[in-house]
């Protein structure tokens, strides 16, 4: 593969030549299969375009489906180039296949789509046509161009719906942040609610539904990969840990990078992942080798989500913590 020159302190992930052909090696193939049964897809990287296995898949199958679909826009994925359109004919191909993911979910699963305010009003349509909406987290995307005649998007949103609105998994435990206490309050001469420690005051805090902790890949964090709309591993852990049991399969139609299939892993959950792009999927392959011998996930660390670019959290990982 040929190779950008980068700054000696670049830790993005790219493929040699015999990378490329070892980690393409790893990857199935499904085209023209009729029928696939469960350990035919889990814990595999599979190199096809949706339209072509999505019907041969086993259904239900999937505790949990993250899906990041192309988002309204005019956008280059390494050659293939997906056109923005009006907000009826985004709508006509989300309906083109959405139904058919969503019969892959089991009944007590969760499903949770991705998009931008350009397109979320055709996500909100299109989950409600097919599951029950719980709710819209917001997340503050704090990488972007600024604009002069508008302002700078720094938002997006992932919609988050279920099957069956009285029996789905939900781990709020799981997923609390520990933020800084700002003015800390006691009650008897005691934390109240919080915990002092050598490196500052702090409180578990229960998750909302909006995140201004989470950090867009970059140059210099090992998860980077040049894929143009690739999703943090912190954000993705948030999703797979309250709403996937250990043990249990999340699915990606859409893979990109492979991230949802790689912090599937590094928690301890079985994934499956769909990508048409082979250099891609390569990089998924490389990304889920690298997670065996480093399951560490950048501000999750002691069981807890932390604040972005907080001391405690930097002070653990120059001893070595995680």
């Amino acid at each position: 593969m040929t190779e950008k020159v980068r700054a000696a302190r670049n830790r993005t992930i790219t493929l040699t030549d015999a990378e490329y052909r070892f980690f393409s090696s790893r990857l199935i193939h499904l085209k023209g299969i009729s029928r696939l049964e469960i350990d035919d897809v889990v814990n595999k990287t599979i190199n096809n375009d949706l339209f072509e296995v999505i019907d041969a898949l086993p259904q239900p199958f999937a505790d949990l489906i993250i899906i990041d679909p192309p988002y309204n826009l005019t956008k280059d994925f390494n050659g293939f180039t997906f056109n923005s359109s009006s907000n009826s004919e985004y709508l006509d191909y989300l309906r083109s296949w959405f139904p058919k993911v969503v019969a892959l979910l089991k009944p007590t699963g969760s499903l949770y789509l991705c998009g931008d305010w350009k397109c979320t009003s055709a996500l909100q349509e299109v989950m409600e046509e097919n599951l029950i909406v719980l709710n819209r987290i917001t997340w503050q995307r704090e990488k972007g161009r600024g604009a002069l005649r508008n302002w700078k998007n720094g938002m997006e949103d992932i919609w988050f719906g279920v099957k069956n609105p009285k029996d789905y998994y939900f781990d709020v435990e799981a997923v609390k942040m520990k933020r800084k206490v700002i003015a800390p309050y006691k009650e008897n001469g005691q934390p109240k609610d919080w915990e002092a420690t050598e490196n500052g005051n702090f409180r578990l805090t229960y998750p909302s539904n909006f995140w201004d902790d989470i950090s867009i890949p970059y140059w210099s964090m090992p998860e980077n990969t040049d894929h143009p709309t690739q999703k943090p591993e912190k954000l993705i852990a948030k999703l797979i840990l309250a709403s996937c049991p250990a043990n249990g399969i999340v699915f990606d139609p859409f893979l990109g990078s492979g991230t949802t299939s790689v912090v599937a892993k590094k928690l301890g959950r079985n994934y499956c992942g769909i990508e048409m792009n082979t250099e891609y999927c390569c990089w998924a392959e490389k990304r889920l080798q690298i997670a065996e011998a480093d399951p560490s996930i950048q501000g999750y660390t002691g069981g807890v989500f932390w604040e972005r670019n907080t001391l405690n959290a930097q002070q653990t990982r120059k001893k070595g913590k995680i």
